[in-house]
């Protein structure tokens, strides 16, 4: 096969092979001895010139060897399943995320709630009508704590329902633009102390655990601690409410808003001005309005 003869051969060669024709880069003595094995078939033209078929004349035009018959696809091994899922089954989008998580939350609060039942792990048991464990949503962006339950509370078994917690409620609706199962609310303790009085130290050390455990579960975006007793307990200080509002604070790297107690205000109209300057700022922190009533109509 002349060069010219060669050289067009692997030229209709490579049409039909495609990029799987290695010619770049060959030597002359490479590309002969591919040639030579990857020549066309007996029944070529190349045939028919070595069985004495007459040559073509000089100057005429050369007849277009036979172009290979093109291979079957090479048969390539399946990706892994990983590769083969798509991005939505290897990433689960946000929401359904976010309700596998509250889901989650949900199932291991009432699993700790279940542990608390007939808690006798200091001496508040003695005396208290049932546990009162916290309620809310599991998924809640805002996660409130105060101290103790007081008597409408112990007998409910639920948290902030007596005057404090109807005032609570007020807060929660009209300063944040919330309902009440839009958020979480818990105490420090989770039994009534005699008489409203303030946790013994050994009371708190019982139950904190739990409230912990609450916290660590629910990953609220913010914390808001009603009050000295849940400042104090939760943050492990003991500096006067003064100075704790305002401030920058945070719980396992979670902000923490300090503010008055909802009894305090019942009993300190006055101080109510400085609690809605403490909700304005959760909602800042939550990305909303200071004032909900702003964004309506």
């Amino acid at each position: 096969m002349t060069d010219f003869g060669l050289r067009q051969w692997l030229e209709q060669a490579v049409e039909a092979y495609g990029a799987d024709l290695p010619l770049r880069g060959l030597s002359r003595a490479q590309v002969d001895a591919w040639a030579r094995a990857a020549a066309p078939p007996a029944s070529g033209p190349s045939a028919a010139l070595s069985a004495g078929a007459p040559s073509a004349t000089p100057g005429a035009a050369r007849p277009a060897p036979s172009t290979p018959p093109p291979r079957a696809p090479t048969a390539r091994p399946a990706p892994p399943a990983s590769a083969a899922r798509r991005p939505a089954e290897r990433r689960p989008a946000a929401p359904a995320a976010a309700a596998k998580a509250a889901q989650d939350a949900a199932r291991s609060l009432a699993e700790l709630r279940d542990q608390l039942t007939d808690c006798r792990r200091c001496k508040l048991c003695e005396k208290r009508t049932q546990v009162v464990f916290g309620e809310g949503d599991a998924n809640a962006a805002v996660m409130f704590i105060g101290e103790a339950p007081g008597r409408q509370e112990d007998r409910q078994g639920r948290p902030f329902v007596g005057p404090a917690g109807q005032l609570l409620d007020r807060i929660i609706e009209g300063g944040m633009g919330l309902g009440r199962e839009d958020v979480y609310i818990a105490n420090v303790n989770k039994c009534r102390p005699p008489e409203n009085r303030d946790p013994q130290p050994d009371e708190v050390a019982a139950c904190l655990p739990f409230l912990r455990q609450q916290v660590a579960l629910l990953q609220p975006r913010v914390i808001v601690a009603l009050g000295r007793v849940a400042a104090h307990n939760l943050l492990g200080t003991t500096q006067s409410m003064s100075r704790l509002r305002g401030r920058d604070l945070e719980y396992e790297g979670i902000p923490v808003v300090a503010t008055w107690h909802p009894a305090y205000l019942l009993r300190t109209p006055a101080a109510k001005a400085d609690t809605w300057q403490d909700v304005k700022r959760v909602n800042r922190m939550l990305g909303k309005p200071e004032d909900p009533r702003s964004d309506q109509g």
